[in-house]
């Protein structure tokens, strides 16, 4: 007997993870899409044309994968989660529903103008088109993270009964689509998804770079990846850190509204003071992976800083640990070992900034083939820490749907059986493959055919001025 409740979540966990990636790239590329139009646009240099077409396509692309993949989690709350529907509908509804009329229709509508317009209206109509797109990515993650993070720390609402069901009635708009945990979830995702594709464009380009200046290769358009490499590397050199600098502002604040979830983030069972922060772990034993806890593993550690994140700069701070809550506990090994991964990227991403950056100032940039097989194997690895983030988020929130309010097992459907969650389940999971593969073919494909060049230039004033676009 397969049990529906878990069923559901395996599904809505899948789906949700496959979906993360394109918003992840459609929100990290607007700004990088509106720098290079204005540039185009400014300068008329055909690099910054080639830039602006070559990384739109991808653009497009994703945001195509990310609104199909998007409207079947929608779908899934009446599917699977009805019963979480019938109570919080009426407060829910309202940012998910704003999202697609306010957003979603904004990004569609000018992305056609911004994809086919740039021979038939101006510049400023142009330019503006390349914010409005920009701007309707990143509305999308507000409303989509106001009801978030409602369900993380509710607020502005009463449960009353109606005719034998708890429903969520709003009380006060503000206070519900503007809660405490809202400005840490957006900082937090807008900047993770920047950096995540400044990641990947320096590890596409390295790629590129490397063939070229390392392996003696003659690569097309060399000086567009030159410049894609240096402009990304620019961009991780500072978000990284602010990544880092903001997560603990965020830790702090589920420490003092989740306890629970920020315990289980640290495996801190008992509560205690000077509390180290894993930066680097490592079970001893095959039980410590599934229980971990401090005595239980190795790697590097900052003695007390877990209780400094947690009390705002006091290493000696007490941490109450997950034995002294009377509660149930979320899954304390995958938030743990979710939450490491994610500080372990959030480091290392800093050192290769750090790297890059010193590499740069030496003039070595180009040289330097460790250095560029790091970036290509770290190209990915951005999208990585935004999963397991959101792991740490959901399922560190468990049992609870919405917080302190509904558990999950009751937002569950009751009428939806196992079987026919399990059917649902299997159908996803082949669906979503089969789009992640078309998604990625796609992606290479216009990675291996490279910028537009000559003749396809804009600016090149019909390719009389080809040799520029090749040495600007």
């Amino acid at each position: 007997m397969v049990d529906p409740v878990l069923a559901s979540r395996l599904q809505f966990a899948l789906t949700t993870i496959v979906h993360i990636i394109f918003p992840v790239m459609s929100m990290g590329l607007a700004p990088f899409i509106v720098y290079f139009t204005y540039k185009d646009i400014r300068t008329g240099r055909p690099r910054y044309e080639q830039l602006r077409r070559f990384w739109t396509k991808i653009f497009a692309v994703s945001f195509v994968v990310g609104t199909v993949t998007g409207l079947v989690l929608e779908f899934e709350f009446g599917t699977n989660f009805a019963a979480f529907a019938t109570m919080a509908g009426e407060l829910f509804g309202g940012p998910l529903a704003t999202e697609g009329m306010m957003a979603f229709m904004l990004e569609a509508t000018f992305l056609g103008v911004f994809l086919f317009g740039r021979e038939r209206v101006g510049d400023a109509v142009y330019f503006l088109s390349s914010v409005a797109v920009g701007l309707g990515t990143w509305l999308s993650a507000v409303w989509i993270l106001i009801a978030n993070s409602w369900m993380q720390t509710p607020r502005g609402f009463e449960v009353v009964v109606e005719d034998g069901r708890r429903v969520v009635h709003l009380t006060d708009p503000l206070a519900a689509y503007f809660t405490p945990r809202f400005t840490y979830m957006f900082v937090h995702m807008q900047n993770a998804a920047v950096l995540s594709v400044a990641l990947f464009m320096a590890g596409v380009a390295a790629y590129y770079v490397f063939k070229h200046h390392v392996r003696g290769n003659d690569i097309d358009s060399v000086e567009f990846w030159e410049a894609t490499l240096k402009i990304a590397l620019g961009v991780v050199i500072i978000t990284a850190p602010l990544q880092v600098l903001h997560g603990d502002a965020y830790a702090r604040h589920v420490y003092e509204t989740q306890p629970q979830k920020f315990a289980a983030m640290e495996a801190v069972w008992h509560t205690e003071a000077y509390v180290p922060e894993y930066i680097v772990a490592f079970p001893t034993s095959v039980d410590a992976i599934f229980e971990p806890g401090p005595k239980d593993l190795v790697g590097i550690a900052i003695p007390g800083m877990a209780s400094w994140l947690a009390s705002g700069g006091n290493a000696s701070a007490v941490i109450t640990g997950l034995e002294a809550i009377p509660a149930e506990n979320p899954p304390v090994a995958i938030v743990f070992w979710a939450f490491r991964i994610m500080v372990a990227l959030g480091f290392w991403f800093i050192l290769l900034g750090f790297w890059g950056g010193v590499r740069w100032r030496r003039g070595e940039l180009m040289e330097d083939d460790l250095l560029h097989k790091a970036l290509m194997g770290t190209s990915l690895l951005g999208f990585v820490a935004v999963e397991v983030g959101w792991i740490v988020t959901e399922v560190g929130r468990q049992p609870w749907l919405i917080y302190g309010v509904l558990k999950t097992a009751a937002g569950v459907s009751q009428s939806l059986t196992g079987t026919e969650a399990l059917f649902t389940l299997l159908g996803f999971a082949g669906g979503y493959a089969l789009l992640l593969t078309l998604y990625v073919y796609v992606v290479r494909r216009i990675i291996t055919q490279g910028p537009p060049t000559g003749d396809d230039l804009r600016n090149t004033a019909g390719g009389a001025n080809a040799e520029v676009a090749a040495d600007e």
